[in-house]
């Protein structure tokens, strides 16, 4: 794995400009427009304007009774580094939302994973969809455990739209750290290799589901599960790339 010859600031300064050309964002209301108006100052410049507030992701908090609120190290460690990593200024610490709250809009991406059951009401998932659907994100990493729930329930996310598995060419896994093999392994919870799922809209993956990797488990504190050093910076790896891709594509 290694980072892409290009630049941080060229390759954030590109992609604003490729965004910006296509009119993708445009379709947002304004009243919802908060983190998007946020992420074109960030990417026209590497450096949020003076008085803008950091970009803010969330956490999800579904029903179901699975524990939503796993790995709690996990975000606030992979958000430090890719304020270290990259350009992109984002707020130290996840919030919390629910998938049928009004605030999903403020988030520019959100996380999501666990061991248990996952369920959406047909309202949260109206909600959802829509954040989706107008250029927000979501990663959810099985945890092991939330497989089938997680399953059953994007069908009812996305009834048209298949989860789709990425290939190992897709820019995810090589926006700024290069993965030729896919996602890495952090735990072993099954045999075989790990999976990386996608819903795409226009071209773009907006839900990004890993399975069999435990990747969240890689960004929690290194006493939490002592693993080697070399495993953690994988998984860390992986991670800022998927907050690139979802900030940048």
């Amino acid at each position: 794995m290694s980072m892409t010859q290009e630049t941080r600031p060229r390759l954030l300064a590109h992609e604003r400009d490729r965004r910006a050309a296509s009119g993708r964002l445009g379709g947002l209301r304004p009243r919802r427009l908060g983190f998007v108006s946020a992420l074109v100052l960030v990417l026209a410049s590497g450096l949020p304007a003076e008085g803008q507030a950091a970009l803010k992701v969330a956490r999800l908090k579904y029903g179901g009774g699975g524990d939503w609120y796993a790995n709690p190290t996990g975000i606030p460690r992979l958000l430090a580094e890719v304020r270290k990593r990259t350009t992109i200024d984002v707020a130290p610490q996840p919030d919390t939302v629910e998938p049928g709250s009004p605030r999903l809009f403020d988030y520019a991406l959100l996380f999501a994973t666990g061991h248990g059951n996952i369920v959406f009401t047909l309202a949260e998932c109206e909600n959802l969809r829509q954040y989706l659907l107008k250029g927000g994100f979501l990663h959810v990493d099985d945890n092991y455990g939330l497989d089938k729930a997680f399953r059953r329930e994007v069908k009812k996310l996305f009834p048209d739209r298949p989860l789709v598995e990425l290939p190992h060419s897709h820019p995810i896994y090589h926006c700024l750290y290069s993965f030729p093999a896919g996602l890495p392994k952090i735990h072993e919870h099954h045999g075989g290799p790990p999976h990386g799922y996608g819903i795409i809209h226009e071209g773009r993956v907006i839900l990004f589901y890993t399975y069999n990797t435990d990747i969240n488990d890689g960004w929690e504190a290194p006493e939490v599960h002592n693993d080697p050093p070399e495993l953690l910076e994988q998984a860390l790896r992986m991670g800022v790339n998927i907050v690139v891709y979802a900030l940048t594509h």
